[in-house]
């Protein structure tokens, strides 16, 4: 029988801060300058004291009824003191299980400990507990690991390029981040020179008093503009941070990770509970022949921080042979695939739309009112520059999406905002097939195709643009009747 660490006192205490409300009021009540205060507050000191004594002995008394055991079959918790909860965690049922160990627990020799199992509440740990290094490594022993006879040998190192290409490819919107900036910057000066001419114009003297504000306008849309790149920044920073000391370990049954220079966070995934392989990249990484593997799997990377990832930016052309190392293998089963220019109009129409009207509605305002051509052109530029990104994208998505079937294996390429996804599943982790068809899709017999995938939360990939014929077989092969599950949408292709 083992209890936490006892820095988790602090924890248990920390639920009856609120406490602290009642000394905060007798000093409110009692407050006065003068010297005779400080005296009055000494006399009373004691109830402050006890207040803070009480919430400490909470921590205790709760710290005490937590109770680990550690039995041949499973991990069990108990907690709680008027009312006992009792979780039992089978090692048999332990998807992952996480060891971090963050920069205030260090000189503690304290491990935050997560052990997660495919069920239970979805985004929250079956069982979250501090313990210590000598208990983590007891736990250790009892929950599967990398066992060096068996290890795979054909798994990269990752270097230390591949994670700073990875931080800043996945950091908060690189190219969000440099649009925005881009757009306060250049507005700033827009409307400050438009503002500027406007009060020449009504008298000079107003022009005088206006000249202050106008650096205003400007000052605060270059903060604004250098706020988003410095948000980006430190977004890079963390990551770098975060990812740095990369290593993988995989052997037929797990894989070990371990990351981390400030907070040092080793994984253990059993390979069995792996809902998917997905192999993503954005615009830039398919141009480059660049992509990075992540994986689903209930506990890893369940934290809104974290990303689930496998191995770090790496080159297209290897992956092939480092995905078999690890038991993905990606066939060359039949293809299924959109075709022909209307399917392409669409992926591509509400990108293309703003594209083209841009600048035609800039002339047309212009004309009318003469004093905003300035304003209007540059509203044209920030709405053609991201729409003609999109249509290079979603060009691209209708160039590479599909879906292969081979073996027990399906493959499902796809694009999901502008990020591109070739997600490998087991067919057994397919828990819903749904198609859909609009109108215009009706007439050109095209259909839409659905793919929800198993998970703590189920993921959805989307395939636009199929035919029929392609749709029924997907479906005969999948063993699903296509003609049930189509759902006839009254809405815009």
């Amino acid at each position: 029988m083992y209890h936490e660490h006892p820095i988790k006192i602090l924890r248990y205490s920390s639920k009856n801060i609120w406490l602290l409300v009642f000394p905060l009021l007798r000093n409110i009540r009692n407050f006065r300058i003068g010297s005779d205060y400080i005296y009055g507050w000494l006399r009373g000191a004691w109830f402050d004291i006890m207040i803070i004594g009480l919430i400490i002995i909470f921590g205790m008394i709760r710290w005490r009824f937590s109770v680990i055991e550690l039995e041949e079959s499973g991990i069990i918790h108990r907690n709680g003191i008027f009312f006992r909860v009792r979780t039992v965690i089978p090692y048999a049922n332990i998807s992952s299980i996480t060891f971090e160990r963050p920069l205030y627990l260090m000189p503690f020799n304290a491990v935050k400990m997560r052990c997660d199992t495919s069920s239970g509440i979805l985004g929250t740990a079956d069982m979250k507990l501090t313990v210590s290094r000598k208990l983590c490594g007891i736990i250790g022993d009892n929950v599967p690991d990398v066992r060096r006879s068996t290890l795979t040998n054909n798994i990269p190192k990752p270097t230390v390029m591949s994670v700073i290409l990875f931080s800043m490819f996945f950091s908060s919107g690189l190219s969000g981040a440099v649009y925005i900036a881009a757009f306060f910057f250049k507005g700033g000066e827009i409307a400050r020179s438009i503002i500027s001419e406007y009060f020449r114009r009504i008298s000079e003297g107003t022009g005088k008093v206006s000249a202050i504000n106008l650096f205003r306008i400007s000052d605060t849309a270059y903060g604004i503009g250098v706020f988003f790149i410095g948000a980006w920044l430190i977004s890079f920073i963390i990551n770098i941070q975060r990812y740095s000391r990369f290593s993988v370990s995989i052997d037929s049954r797990c894989m070990k990770l371990s990351y981390g220079a400030v907070t040092q966070r080793n994984y253990r995934i059993i390979s069995s509970y792996i809902n998917f392989v997905d192999l993503r990249q954005n615009l830039i990484m398919k141009l480059s022949g660049a992509i990075t593997v992540h994986i689903s799997c209930p506990g890893y990377g369940a934290g809104h921080r974290s990303l689930p990832v496998l191995l770090p930016v790496r080159r297209e052309k290897n992956m092939r042979r480092e995905l078999e190392a690890i038991g993905v293998f990606t066939g060359t089963g039949r293809d299924f695939r959109p075709k022909g220019i209307k399917n392409y109009w669409q992926y591509v129409w509400s990108a293309v739309i703003p594209a083209v009207m841009a600048f035609p509605i800039h002339h047309a305002v212009s004309e009318v009112f003469h004093g905003i051509s300035e304003i209007t052109l540059f509203a044209a530029i920030m709405t053609a520059v991201p729409s003609v990104w999109l249509t290079a994208v979603r060009t691209g998505a209708f160039i590479t999406s599909g879906v292969s079937l081979y073996d027990d294996k399906i493959m499902i390429r796809c694009c999901r905002r502008t990020t591109f996804h070739t997600v490998i599943s087991d067919r057994r982790k397919l828990v819903r097939f749904e198609t859909e068809q609009t109108l215009f899709q009706k007439r050109r017999r095209a259909c839409s195709v659905s793919f929800w995938l198993e998970g703590e939360k189920q993921k959805r990939f989307r395939v636009k643009g199929l035919s029929e014929s392609d749709v029924r077989s997907i479906s005969q092969l999948l063993e699903y009747n296509a003609d049930e599950s189509t759902k006839k949408k009254q809405s815009h292709a």
